[in-house]
């Protein structure tokens, strides 16, 4: 008997009635941009102050492991901040700022401009500015990227002074290079990682800064969960200095 989509003079909901969509996701996340050296700095720095820290709370005499445990209340919470916690956070509506005692969110409307000297830093309407602790300058970087960047219009032939580069490739050298040269002209200038990471935040601040969803004000949050126990550290090692 041929299974019929009507039971009892009812249609059949798997036979007759649509399955319900899922909604579009975007499947486009933030960008997200932190400092590797920063990171790897801090992690060293709290092993050994753990290192140090628990040895003087298991081994030590008197006021010792109280010492070391208030050093430790006021240090680590510290290093995290510097080294471990910032992180910039790029989307097509906003921008987050993860610094080190700060949370700043900035819709792409109301920044007014991205600037690189010393340092990165994001400047909004109002003409407020934060520091991008995340992508830290480095002038070394900077420096080295422009050599390369020399060598490689040497390379392409864009009449680079060879006697003020001291190192102009011959013939040989070209054919050598594998096609190094030609690559390089089509990916652009030479560029630094920081300065890399700000010409991708422009584009998306010009890509997004009409639209719609990218407007809004500017907040800004105070990262207590890293002053709260910096300040419990900090009180507690000066009471235990005062009272010495």
């Amino acid at each position: 008997m041929r299974a019929s989509g009507r039971i009892g003079g009812m249609s059949s909901p798997d036979a007759q009635s649509p399955q319900p969509e899922k909604p579009d996701q975007d499947p486009v996340r933030d960008r997200v941009y932190r400092s590797p050296a920063g990171i790897a700095g801090g992690v060293l720095l709290l092993a050994v102050a753990g290192w140090f820290g628990i040895d003087a709370v298991i081994s030590g005499e008197g006021r010792t492991p109280w010492l070391a445990l208030a050093a430790l209340l006021l240090l680590v919470p510290l290093v995290i901040a510097f080294t471990v916690r910032p992180a910039v956070y790029a989307g097509h509506e906003r921008l987050r700022i993860r610094n080190p005692f700060r949370v700043i969110v900035l819709p792409w409307g109301r920044v007014a401009a991205l600037r690189s000297g010393y340092s990165n830093e994001v400047v909004a309407e109002s003409g407020t500015k934060y520091q991008l602790w995340a992508l830290p300058v480095s002038l070394r970087a900077r420096k080295r990227a422009a050599r390369q960047e020399m060598r490689a219009q040497a390379q392409r032939g864009e009449g680079v002074d060879v006697r003020a580069t001291g190192r102009g490739p011959g013939v040989g050298s070209a054919f050598r290079s594998g096609g190094a040269a030609s690559q390089r002209a089509v990916a652009g200038p030479v560029r630094s990682t920081t300065d890399q990471a700000m010409d991708e935040l422009r584009e998306l601040h010009e890509a997004g800064q009409e639209a719609a969803a990218a407007q809004g004000e500017v907040t800004v949050r105070w990262a207590y969960e890293i002053l709260a126990p910096a300040g419990a550290g900090a009180v507690l090692l000066a009471v235990l200095l005062a009272v010495a």
